[in-house]
């Protein structure tokens, strides 16, 4: 798989898809979940939905290859790459700003066949990957991606992101115990309970959720489905239709809605057309740091206590753990970041300026200087650089409008597209109504130059010369171990999908299948899936066989466990007659 485009920190998600560890259990679910969601869906999703099922190459009869999936959707201007679980919301967005939609090559189990708390190739392949054919939402969802990997991500959406993907990973995971699942449940209380604000992130995330993963579109009082979660979960679809569910017009204001992944939507967002969603999200980014920049855009960063990236209008870009913005007059007088900091220009780190020469922090004036009131200091020429002793090897004194003073010996001056980025000064002070900000002992003070902070975004501008950081840490889904008599029951069915597969009609499908379920009535009393996809082939290839007349008895005995059981059971047996 051809993954030599991606920037290397991107490139770590991308995992082999390992077709052969699919089961013939996987199999069996797959086809179950994606028979009703075509049946259900023809009338009620998104009009593009079942062309894009096609020209997607989605087949209903087998769980498909991740890199076919993508060969059909460059047709498109995407391509789809395999990845474990969760990754990052910060990976996921850059992938998905770069055209490729990451895709859970993880199989839900036969308890979550309806719905998953993890993400699976259901969900991706089977709800994002075909509404991709339609261009005004492929361009809202990569003008989405844009926006949110400039969001500010916290150190608390850090914390609530690991303990969502811990749960999820325990919950798919077949070997888990109650036990386990209980304190990764109460972790994830506990640190959702904990959070104190609504980051960006979240509400990038929460405008994820009600248009790209619960969307509904169309006419208000009766709307059609396009939100994967919704086209993935034939429960969630048929319920987020339901009167009982409240339908609003999608707005900006989505942003404030939070939800719980946990329970069905008490409302949902009804966007008027796929162009509305590119408006709503423009809605969104005038409201958010790396647009409005200045002291606001900085306070969002502090508040966040994770790596982001100020700009000055010069275009130097500064990364790191932003701490604190002292101002004067209501304005920015000078930045402070704190641990590991990098320079950058236009998203590129400047050389000798990366983390390791940065480790501790660090801090600059930004303003106009009192001898060139009104211009900004980057767009000195030479000879007023020279006019303030800014001269290499010369001892100078910058004085600022905000108060702020800075003295030492002139080491250097970088430029970059005639604009003085970066002054470096040995035996440097810096000062501010009595505080010190830098003292000679501490080294070179290298005083990024600007007058004005004009973005503030999340992460580092060069991330791959940064380095990994919490928010693009990969890790991999755990692979399921399986007991002997799992084993067997996987079997079974691969039997009989060899009987589908290979055509096996009348006298002889039901002498075959007779058997199987000799098998199966004394070792899975419980399976109803099996039996099931029995009475499809039956009524397909063997209508008259007597066996019918027992399967349909073990199902309805089977169908009085549980009002779930008994859904998913009469759900099947409404298609049973239609291979």
């Amino acid at each position: 798989m051809e993954t030599d485009f991606l920037p290397p920190h991107l490139r770590k998600y991308v995992v082999e898809q390992h077709y052969e560890k699919y089961t013939p259990i996987d199999q069996a679910v797959w086809r179950y979940v994606l028979r009703q969601l075509r049946a259900f869906l023809a009338v009620h999703a998104h009009e593009c939905y079942l062309d894009g099922l096609v020209k997607t190459g989605i087949d209903v009869e087998r769980i498909p290859r991740i890199d076919d999936i993508s060969k059909k959707l460059q047709e498109f201007g995407w391509r789809a790459y395999p990845v474990s679980g969760f990754i990052p919301p910060a990976a996921f967005m850059e992938l998905q700003s770069l055209g490729v939609l990451p895709i859970a090559s993880d199989m839900r189990t036969l308890d979550h066949l309806l719905y998953t708390p993890a993400p699976d190739i259901v969900h991706e392949a089977a709800g994002h990957a075909p509404i991709l054919i339609h261009p005004e939402f492929a361009e809202y969802l990569r003008q989405y991606a844009q926006v949110a990997k400039k969001a500010i991500i916290s150190k608390e959406d850090l914390n609530l992101y690991e303990a969502i993907r811990e749960l999820s990973d325990i919950k798919e995971n077949p070997s888990s115990t109650k036990e386990d699942i209980k304190a990764s449940e109460d972790k994830l209380e506990q640190v959702s309970k904990s959070i104190q604000h609504i980051s960006e992130a979240t509400e990038l995330g929460r405008m994820n959720w009600w248009t790209a993963e619960y969307g509904l579109i169309g006419d208000l009082k009766n709307p059609k489905i396009f939100g994967a979660g919704l086209l993935s979960s034939v429960g969630e679809a048929k319920w987020c239709l339901n009167d009982k569910v409240k339908k609003i017009p999608l707005s900006v204001e989505c942003i404030k809605m939070g939800y719980d992944i946990t329970e069905p939507q008490p409302q949902l967002f009804v966007a008027s057309d796929f162009k509305s969603l590119t408006s709503v999200l423009e809605d969104m980014a005038k409201q958010m740091a790396f647009r409005i920049g200045g002291l606001a855009g900085l306070n969002k960063a502090i508040e966040a206590q994770s790596v982001n990236t100020a700009e000055l209008n010069s275009g130097i870009q500064i990364s790191g753990q932003i701490v604190e913005a002292i101002t004067a007059n209501n304005e920015v007088a000078y930045l402070r970041l704190q641990g590991p900091s990098q320079l950058n220009y236009q998203d590129k780190q400047l050389p000798g300026h990366g983390q390791q020469y940065h480790a501790h922090g660090f801090g600059t004036p930004v303003g106009f200087l009192k001898a060139f009131p009104g211009r900004c200091p980057s767009t000195l020429t030479s000879a007023e650089w020279d006019s303030l002793n800014v001269t290499q090897g010369k001892t100078t004194k910058l004085e600022f409008n905000s108060g702020v003073v800075v003295t030492g010996d002139v080491q250097d001056l970088l430029t970059r597209d005639g604009k003085t980025l970066l002054l470096s000064l040995k035996n440097a002070k810096a000062e501010f109504q009595g505080r010190i900000l830098f003292a000679p002992e501490w080294g070179t003070f290298d005083m990024a130059v600007g007058s004005s902070v004009t973005s503030v975004f999340g992460g580092a501008a060069d991330r791959e010369a940064y380095g990994e950081v919490d928010d693009f840490v990969a890790k991999r889904v755990p692979a399921p171990i399986y007991t002997e008599q799992e084993l067997k029951l996987q079997r079974q069915y691969g039997n009989l999908r060899e009987l589908r597969e290979n055509k096996v009609m009348g006298a002889a499908l039901e002498e075959k299948l007779s058997a199987l379920l000799t098998t199966h009535d004394h070792d899975f009393k419980e399976d109803w899936l099996l039996r099931l996809e029995a009475i499809e082939l039956l009524n397909a290839r063997a209508p008259q066989a007597v066996l019918k007349t027992k399967l349909e008895k073990d199902l309805q005995a089977l169908a009085g466990k549980d009002e779930k059981t008994k859904n998913l059971i009469q759900d099947g047996l409404a298609l049973a007659g239609t291979l």
